[in-house]
């Protein structure tokens, strides 16, 4: 019950966080500039300059947007064009994830065995950590490039100095949101990979036990099972102890004869 309950909490945030992430590729205010309070006066503003991943807009103070799209993909800026191909990448891994993660859930009937379902839950939460990493990356190009422009010692006169948007922030918040989901659904699965031995005593001492594997046993492999046939049935066993138990009395008395 446990291990299905942490499974579906990763779910939700997991999902959620790329909601999160699609949502900002369609929100606006990804970098704003205002411009205004000339004088001393800080208190009207004049009108904004904002952009997305999609184009650019001035607002002024009638709340009259004018916008202009990036008609040709290859007009765009560079790190523009980056953003969208690792946001897009990341979209993608995550759908994987969803695909993978689904079936392999403790709590769905489909995916087969368990060690199957726990294989496929092992791979989604990998595809989620490398598409949460390909967001995150996105993210701090922008706001790698907000920051140098903001920041620089060359910037000409009259060049505008944009602040970061709220959909950075919560492109951050959604990333944090996937990463948790991915190590919700590996610390479900991890023995798949990483078995735990057994220590046990033996002769007054601690013997550790390496985990069983087919056709080998603690002191090598196991000849017994192919010249005696399967060893596992307590009857078989039983039934071998008695046939010797039964030819034992009959060789005593015969050398019990002889001398």
């Amino acid at each position: 019950m446990k291990k299905r309950l942490v499974q579906v909490f990763g779910f939700v945030i997991s999902t959620l966080g790329w909601v999160f992430v699609l949502c900002t590729m369609a929100m606006d205010n990804w970098r704003t500039s205002q411009v205004g309070g000339q004088g001393g006066s800080f208190i009207i503003k004049v009108g904004w300059y904002w952009s997305n991943l999609w184009r650019d807009c001035y607002t002024d103070s009638t709340s009259v947007s004018n916008c202009r799209s990036f008609a040709e993909q290859w007009s765009v800026e560079a790190y523009v064009q980056g953003v969208r191909g690792l946001i897009i990448c990341g979209v993608t891994l995550g759908f994987f994830g969803v695909v993978f993660c689904f079936p392999g859930m403790e709590c769905t009937h489909i995916g087969g065995k368990e060690k199957t379902k726990d294989k496929l839950l092992l791979a989604g939460s990998i595809f989620h950590f490398v598409g949460g990493v390909s967001n995150i990356a996105a993210y701090c190009l922008y706001i790698n490039r907000i920051v140098r422009t903001a920041y620089s010692s060359t910037l000409q006169p009259g060049t505008l100095r944009y602040n970061i948007g709220p959909p950075i922030y919560l492109g951050m918040v959604a990333c944090f949101f996937i990463f948790v989901g991915a190590i919700l659904y590996a610390a479900t699965v991890y023995k798949v990979y990483f078995t735990k031995g057994r220590v046990v005593t033996a002769y007054g001492t601690r013997t550790y036990m390496a985990p069983r594997s087919a056709g080998r046993n603690t002191y090598g492999y196991n000849r017994s099972s192919r010249q005696y046939g399967y060893l596992g049935s307590g009857q078989a066993s039983s039934s071998r102890i008695s046939t010797i138990s039964k030819t034992l009395p009959s060789k005593m008395s015969d050398r019990d004869a002889f001398v």
